[in-house]
């Protein structure tokens, strides 16, 4: 998260909202952005529903959620997904930034 904490402003200038979704429940979950002084928004999501909406891999043996990035454009389509195998596949955000710059130019 502190990939997307230094590259907010460039997310907002593309009129582009942040939204994690996290295993804890909202108490935890508005405690972390609190202490954190996270600039987006965070989704409890304890009982996994968008997670199972988004095709997110629960592997235990990997400590849990792998991770997932997911673009969704302002008619809900999600337009790109990538799924993690690890805890550290993780897209840099500039990928993500780039991809937004390109979905931007065509529509």
């Amino acid at each position: 998260m502190a990939q997307l904490r230094q590259t907010f402003k460039e997310f907002s200038n593309l009129n582009t909202d942040i939204v994690v979704v996290g295993p804890d429940n909202e108490a935890a979950f508005s405690e972390y952005w609190k202490t954190h002084q996270l600039p987006f928004m965070g989704l409890p999501d304890p009982k996994a529903e968008t997670l199972k909406r988004y095709g997110q891999e629960v592997n235990l043996f990997k400590l849990g959620r792998m991770p997932a990035q997911v673009l969704v454009d302002k008619q809900g389509i999600a337009r790109f997904a990538h799924y993690g195998h690890s805890m550290s596949d993780i897209p840099e955000s500039r990928e993500i930034i780039e991809l937004i710059k390109t979905f931007n130019k065509n529509n």
